[in-house]
């Protein structure tokens, strides 16, 4: 009852916070700019959703095929129907309730390809640490080729967080934060050292286990280009997507790649804070857009599009994907059941 009910707290306070940005933003527009925000939204090129929809499908689509080539070394191979399906559920519900969605991709591969979920855990920490890598060359390239804006905007931001009394970066609340981080992660493994006997301690154990085969599937894959060539599509379909959102409003339509890069960076870090990336994905991609010399009240028009076209294509594909699982594995059943395969059994591409 009481994890409920900080699930329940946590959900609120994420929500809470997406509720904020939203009042935020739209209160930052001046009373003057109004009609050129209203203007902006009331004339866009909502059409662009189809060409954004199918780039975007084919994102989820790519990572649905990465995702089961991670369980290939473990001596699985769930259908890729059953893997996507699970992909855009799980999104569905990340919309929801943050992190839930994780939880239903191994829940459903589980029930219906019969993969234990502990494995699965692995694979998406596997594929989470992939995309993080991604995510830091896509910081990479923006800094390159966006030097000036990048590199002011993320200073301004460290400097909020660590800037002293008199304006310049404080040592000591640096070194704080170093040292409250390193003492809490000495406390855990105190703590653990001496509890290790006990039983849920144990349980734990057992699921670390299974998440540490699922990350070292990356590195028994047979096809690690394959692998490789899929987690570059996936943000490459991003970035196109990014790229060609510019073009739903009237005074984004001129902004080149550069800047679809830096706003794509930016953007997913709006998409990590809040369920869906409610708010703050719009905030983080409007920044970006102003810095381009791009009127607030337009910039933030087109962040609030772009991310509704997101919310669009995962709430269409994900329902679709939850009345088709029971269906599909219903009309599957006259097929050999999934069983435990041998990596000797399981094809090379």
């Amino acid at each position: 009852m009481q994890k409920k009910i900080l699930s329940v707290l946590k959900y609120l306070l994420f929500l809470g916070l997406g509720v904020f940005l939203v009042w935020w933003s739209l209160n930052k527009i001046p009373e003057k700019n109004w009609p050129y925000f209203k203007q902006a939204i009331v004339t866009a090129r909502y059409w662009m959703i189809i060409p954004v929809f199918f780039i975007l499908t084919g994102s989820h689509l790519l990572r649905a095929y990465r995702w089961r080539m991670l369980m290939y070394p473990m001596g699985y191979k769930p259908t890729f129907a059953n893997t996507f399906f699970a992909v855009m559920i799980g999104y569905l519900a990340n919309m929801a309730v943050p992190r839930l969605g994780e939880v239903l991709k191994c829940t459903i591969l589980a029930r219906y390809e019969k993969v234990p979920a502990d494995k699965l855990v692995g694979t998406i920490v596997a594929e989470r640490a992939f995309d993080i890598i991604f995510l830091l060359l896509l910081f990479l390239l923006a800094f390159i080729f966006q030097y000036n804006i990048v590199s002011h905007y993320s200073s301004a931001l460290f400097n909020k967080a660590f800037a002293s009394s008199n304006g310049s970066i404080s040592i000591i609340k640096i070194l704080i934060v170093v040292f409250v981080v390193l003492l809490v992660l000495a406390f855990i493994r105190a703590w653990l050292n001496r509890n290790r006997h006990l039983s849920f301690i144990v349980s734990i154990k057992q699921v670390l286990k299974g998440i540490w085969q699922g990350l070292v599937s990356v590195k028994h894959l047979h096809h690690k280009w394959p692998f490789l060539l899929s987690s570059i599509g996936i943000w490459l379909l991003y970035l196109g997507g990014t790229w060609l959102g510019f073009y739903a409003t009237a005074g984004t339509e001129h902004l080149g790649l550069d800047v679809a890069i830096a706003a794509l960076a930016f953007g997913s870090v709006g998409m990590i804070l809040t369920p869906g990336g409610f708010g703050s994905y719009a905030i983080f991609l409007a920044l970006i857009l102003e810095k381009n010399q791009v009127a607030p009240e337009i910039a933030l028009a087109n962040g609030n599009l772009q991310w509704f076209a997101q919310f669009i294509i995962v709430l269409v594909v994900g329902f679709l994907s939850l009345l088709l699982l029971p269906y599909f594995n219903k009309h599957s059943k006259t097929n050999a059941p999934n069983e435990h395969h041998t990596q000797q059994d399981l094809p090379v591409s």
